[in-house]
C-alpha cells in the first residue's frame, strides 16, 4: 500500500509559512478578547474573521461533525470545548485552540490565557504557573526538534520540563500530562502521521530529519491525568476537577534549521532560553 512521507520538499516547507501566519493572526486577534463578560463564541467569531480576512479558511470547520473555528475549553476543560454561549468570569483559565488552510496547506496553534481577578490573586497566580509551565514545556519539546535524531526524545524533552517544575496546586501532586491526546504532523491534512507523544515512550518515532513538521501541543492538567468526554461529544474535562492548560505550535525542520511556522518571529523568543536559533525556510 503507498504510503504519503511524512517528510516535505522545500517548496512544500514554504508554501506552509503562509496558513501558518495567518493561524498566529487569528489568535492573536482573539487573546485580547478573553476577559470578563466575553462568550467563548464572540471569540470565535473573531478568530473566523480574521481568517477569512486573509483569504483562508477555518480547517476546524473541514472536521467532520464540527462547527467552529476554534476548540476553547475553561478551567477544567483541556481541549475540544466548543464555543457557545458560556460567558467568562474573572479567575477563568481559557484554552483557545486555531487552525487555519489556506491554498492546501494547514497550520494549527493553540494558546492559554487566564482572566484577571484583582479579587483572587492567588487563583490567577496557580493558573497563570500551570499556563507557564505548559507554554514552557512547549517550547522544550521545539528545541529539542532542532537537535533531535528521532521523534520520542521531543516528548522526553516535554516531560523532563514539566517534572522539573514542581508540584502542582494539589499538594504532593506533580502536574499531569494528557496520554490520550497527542501531536501530530501537518501539512495537506491538519493531522497526519506522525503521532508526537508528550512523554517519555520506549518507541523512538520516526526519524527527525529536514523535511519534517510537526504540531507539538502538550496539555496538561494541575492534578490527575485522568479525563472524560463530556456529554457534547467533544470536551475533554479532568475527572478530578482540576485545571487544565494547552499549548501548540506547527514546527517545520529544513535544510538551515528549524521554524515555528505559527509563530511571527519563527520562534526567537521562545527558544532563547533554550539557546536555539530558529532560522527562516529559504526561498
Amino acid at each position: 500500500m503507498f504510503r504519503r512521507s511524512i517528510y516535505k520538499t522545500p517548496a512544500q516547507l514554504r508554501a506552509m509559512v503562509e496558513p501558518g501566519l495567518i493561524t498566529a493572526a487569528a489568535l492573536d486577534a482573539v487573546r485580547p478578547m478573553v476577559k470578563a463578560g466575553v462568550t467563548t463564541l464572540e471569540i470565535d467569531t473573531v478568530a473566523n474573521r480574521a481568517i477569512l480576512a486573509r483569504g483562508a479558511e477555518s480547517n476546524f470547520q473541514l472536521v467532520r461533525g464540527y462547527h467552529h473555528t476554534t476548540c476553547i475549553s475553561v478551567n477544567e476543560q483541556v481541549v475540544h470545548g466548543i464555543p457557545g454561549e458560556r460567558v467568562l468570569r474573572p479567575g477563568d483559565i481559557v484554552s483557545v485552540d486555531c487552525g487555519a488552510q489556506f491554498q492546501g496547506w494547514n497550520g494549527d496553534s493553540a494558546i492559554t490565557v487566564v482572566v484577571p481577578d484583582p479579587e483572587r490573586p492567588e487563583l490567577v497566580a496557580r493558573r497563570e504557573e500551570l499556563s507557564r509551565v505548559t507554554e514552557g514545556s512547549m517550547w522544550a519539546g521545539i528545541a529539542a526538534m532542532a537537535s533531535a535524531s528521532s521523534i520520542d526524545e521531543i516528548g522526553a524533552a516535554i516531560q523532563d520540563y514539566i517534572e522539573a517544575q514542581g508540584p502542582s496546586e494539589v499538594p504532593g501532586e506533580p502536574y499531569g500530562i494528557l496520554r490520550e491526546y497527542v501531536g501530530h504532523g501537518i501539512g495537506r491534512k491538519m493531522h497526519e502521521a506522525p503521532s508526537v507523544f508528550n512523554y517519555r515512550t520506549p518507541d523512538r518515532g520516526e526519524e527527525v530529519k529536514p523535511g519534517l513538521v510537526l504540531a507539538i501541543e502538550p496539555m496538561v492538567t494541575a492534578g490527575g491525568e485522568a479525563t472524560f468526554i463530556e456529554e457534547d461529544d467533544w470536551t475533554v474535562t479532568t475527572v478530578d476537577g482540576t485545571d487544565g492548560s494547552h499549548w501548540e505550535h506547527s514546527v517545520a525542520l529544513h535544510d538551515g534549521g528549524i521554524w515555528v511556522l505559527t509563530a511571527p518571529d519563527g520562534g526567537r523568543a521562545g527558544l532563547a532560553p533554550f539557546g536555539v536559533e530558529p532560522r527562516e525556510i529559504g526561498k
